[in-house]
């Protein structure tokens, strides 16, 4: 008897690649659905608004770090917090 469980990954291809890069599964997930959902040209052309995290304060990254719950940020350096929300 098959699994009717369905994959909660919408465009496989994409989420593997994505993976590959060394992106997060979360984060794979969440952009391999979207562009199933909208199209990705779609979805590629909503990205890149945030700025890179390198001009950002440390104060600005634990701020975004405290946001989406990174666990360790309080002790974290500069470095740490951006490859910490980088991957998450």
């Amino acid at each position: 008897m098959a699994s009717s469980k369905q994959s909660p990954i919408k465009d496989e291809e994409l989420y593997e690649a994505l993976r590959q890069d060394g992106n997060s599964k979360q984060k794979s997930a969440r952009i391999a659905n979207a562009a199933a959902r909208d199209g990705r040209s779609t979805v590629g052309k909503r990205g890149g608004k945030s700025g890179d995290y390198e001009q950002w304060t440390v104060a600005e990254l634990r701020k975004r770090a405290a946001e989406i719950d990174l666990s360790g940020r309080s002790s974290m350096n500069k470095n740490e917090l951006i490859e910490g929300l980088r991957n998450s």
